[in-house]
């Protein structure tokens, strides 16, 4: 037996800059999230399905920059409802933030079928994406796992997926 998930309840981020409270906080607004703890060292926000908690690493653990090539999180996606609201966030995270924006809203077909996202950084350097696929994506019937599909791809990387 197996149990399919309903999605992602909350991700809690360690964080060694206090800035990066008030970017999760306010990007979390954006999203339509709604502070329920904010203290001195956290938010956590809760809404659109999900849960976001930041959290200032401890004094003596703020000297360590966030590298998404250790071990640990390379980065997280939230999943969009249309394309246009790839776009929106675009805009708000790179007028009202300030976030380094590592790429503006593109097509990445090499992904998924019709997959368009935003990636961004806080100021910890803690990259998130935003992505909307249209449809049922790799289930649906042209998607790698979908009826008409070629299957699990044996190579992942910048170049999106890939066999051989």
């Amino acid at each position: 037996m197996s149990v399919e998930v309903y999605g992602i309840a909350h991700i809690q981020l360690t964080v060694t800059k206090p800035e990066c409270l008030d970017f999760w906080e306010r990007l979390c607004h954006f999203l339509e999230m709604k502070t329920l703890i904010k203290g001195d060292d956290v938010r956590y926000c809760i809404g659109s399905r999900t849960g976001l908690l930041a959290r200032l690493a401890p004094p003596d653990k703020r000297d360590r920059a966030f590298d998404q090539h250790s071990p640990g999180l390379h980065h997280f996606c939230f999943r969009a409802r249309r394309k246009e609201d790839v776009d929106s966030i675009h805009e708000f995270v790179k007028t009202r933030l300030e976030a380094h924006v590592v790429h503006p809203p593109e097509e990445g077909g090499h992904f998924a079928p019709g997959y368009y996202s935003v990636l961004f950084e806080d100021p910890d350097g803690i990259r998130v994406e935003v992505n909307f696929v249209p449809g049922k994506g790799h289930f649906g019937e042209d998607g790698r796992l979908g009826k008409n599909g070629t299957g699990p791809a044996s190579r992942y990387g910048d170049d999106g997926l890939t066999d051989g």
